[in-house]
């Protein structure tokens, strides 16, 4: 562990063989991964805040709520606007929250936070996440569980920057196993409908080059391989590096973003922007896949990445 002073507070550092991950005590968030010396993520340096979702957990919910409002079971609930400009509250309510170190070893690290009431949520959760290295790189294993009295709603999602080493994200070919994308409006980035992938902008089912093509888009009709797992794959045909992100069956939606909304220094050639998430943009509000935890219910689901 490092100096806790740090914009990110203590820093774990995991290895296994040429893989190495630091995790960070704000938010329990990812901020580098490398892998024989070379990053598979587009993290943040030491002595910076991750900007831009950079590696972060959202719970409990991910990605936007509309006006920051929702009911849930007899609450009807005002949300802080985390998404001024916008008006939204975006990415939950743990991503600058501080989270505790439970264990650790070589090539593992567990932290853990507890979620307790505020504006606009009135559930307690006990949350967990585990960091671990392998032979085929990271998995990563959220966890939750409901301490508090009677039901609660609960998304999850995270928020890398996948790099295959490119200078621009329109060099790298993408794969995409989803059949259907969601239509949001593009002043507040909520959705309006559901469409077909097939033949179009947003097919990306077989691996093809970003190019122009701006992302700021969840899939859902997610197409598992052979085990089960479902991966969205990042090809750099000059330097030959894949990085493929994986879910397991508790994640029915991902989110890509490209990055044209950062600032100009980052636009496009910061990563892309690989998102698991249980459930879609405004879940809270519209109940779409959204998970009810009943009082001492838990939820789990891991997902992970595999550099080539």
């Amino acid at each position: 562990m490092t100096s806790p002073d740090r914009p990110s507070g203590a820093q774990w550092t995991i290895r296994h063989d040429d893989h190495e991950v630091v995790v960070v005590e704000v938010g329990g968030g990812l901020r580098t991964y490398t892998h024989h010396g070379v990053p598979v993520v587009s993290g943040y340096g030491p002595d910076e805040q991750a900007g831009a979702g950079r590696g972060q957990l959202l719970m409990p919910w991910p990605n936007r709520v509309r006006d920051g409002r929702f009911s849930f079971h007899g609450h009807d609930l005002q949300l802080a606007l985390t998404e001024p400009a916008r008006g939204n509250a975006i990415h939950g309510l743990v991503r600058w929250d501080l989270w505790a170190l439970e264990e650790q070893s070589d090539s593992a690290v567990t932290l853990s936070c507890r979620l307790l009431p505020q504006q606009g949520w009135v559930w307690s959760l006990d949350l967990r996440v585990t960091y671990a290295l392998g032979d085929d790189g990271l998995t990563v294993t959220p966890w939750a569980r409901n301490v508090g009295e009677g039901p609660a709603p609960f998304g999850f999602g995270a928020h890398p920057y996948l790099t295959v080493g490119e200078d621009r994200v329109d060099e790298v070919e993408l794969q995409v196993p989803a059949r259907t994308w969601l239509e949001t409006d593009a002043e507040r980035l909520l959705p309006l409908v559901r469409h077909e992938v097939a033949e179009g902008r947003y097919d990306f089912r077989r691996a093809r080059a970003v190019g122009g093509v701006e992302l700021d888009t969840a899939f859902t009709d997610l197409q598992p391989d052979g085990d089960g797992r479902c991966r969205v794959v990042l090809r750099h045909p000059g330097t030959g590096r894949t990085a493929s992100l994986w879910v397991d069956a508790a994640y029915r939606w991902l989110q890509v973003f490209t990055g044209d909304s950062l600032s100009a220094d980052q636009r496009r050639t910061s990563g892309i922007a690989v998102e698991p998430m249980t459930c879609p943009p405004d879940a809270l509000s519209t109940g779409d896949d959204l998970v009810t935890l009943d009082p001492g219910q838990e939820w789990s689901g891991s997902w992970g990445i595999t550099p080539r």
